[in-house]
């Protein structure tokens, strides 16, 4: 080949690299995760729904809450997990599901970090433990656990989790 086909192909390649990058990183269509709009009229609720003067959303002849109201509302200790630190939110999941070794593994966890924005591309987590001695330490074999509560704590299309001790030596990792 020569020197232009072989500039030509690379600018090919990288073209559908960075189309392929883009179509990755999505718009929130379709999953409904997010609304593309970026601001709701004053008559206008964010999930697109008009509200009349009385503050309900129109078709609500009654005026009251949306069918439901109440009973949809999530209870107070959701709401408290959700104001949360990670780390909390981690220990409260592993002591609900965990097994007894996991459970005990997770009591020594001090800190999460990298666990609430994931974008299934390339998702990094990391947990910091009160373990000490690092890799040959004797939190090496608690981070194999504390890895595998993580998987089943979080999902991720690419995660890493990545167990650190109290000096911020390297434990272990895990895919979750």
């Amino acid at each position: 080949m020569g020197m232009k086909t072989k500039i030509a192909l690379g600018a090919v390649v990288g073209i559908a690299v960075i189309g392929a990058m883009s179509a990755n990183s999505g718009d929130g269509e379709g999953d409904g995760k997010s609304d593309s709009r970026t601001s709701a009229s004053a008559g206008e609720n964010a999930d697109g729904g008009a509200k009349d003067k009385g503050g309900s959303e129109k078709g609500d002849e009654k005026g009251g809450e949306k069918p439901g109201g109440a009973a949809d509302a999530k209870p107070a200790e959701d709401k408290a997990v959700e104001k949360a630190s990670q780390a909390e939110q981690f220990k409260a999941f592993v002591q609900k599901n965990g097994s007894p070794n996991e459970k005990d593994a997770v009591s020594h966890v001090t800190k999460v970090q990298g666990a609430d924005e994931q974008n299934d591309i390339l998702d990094a987590a990391d947990v910091y433990t009160d373990f000490t001695g690092g890799f040959m330490g004797e939190g090496s074999g608690p981070a194999k656990l504390i890895a595998s509560a993580f998987a089943d704590w979080k999902d991720s299309e690419n995660g890493l989790v990545t167990v650190y001790d109290a000096d911020g030596e390297l434990l272990g990792n895990g895919q979750f």
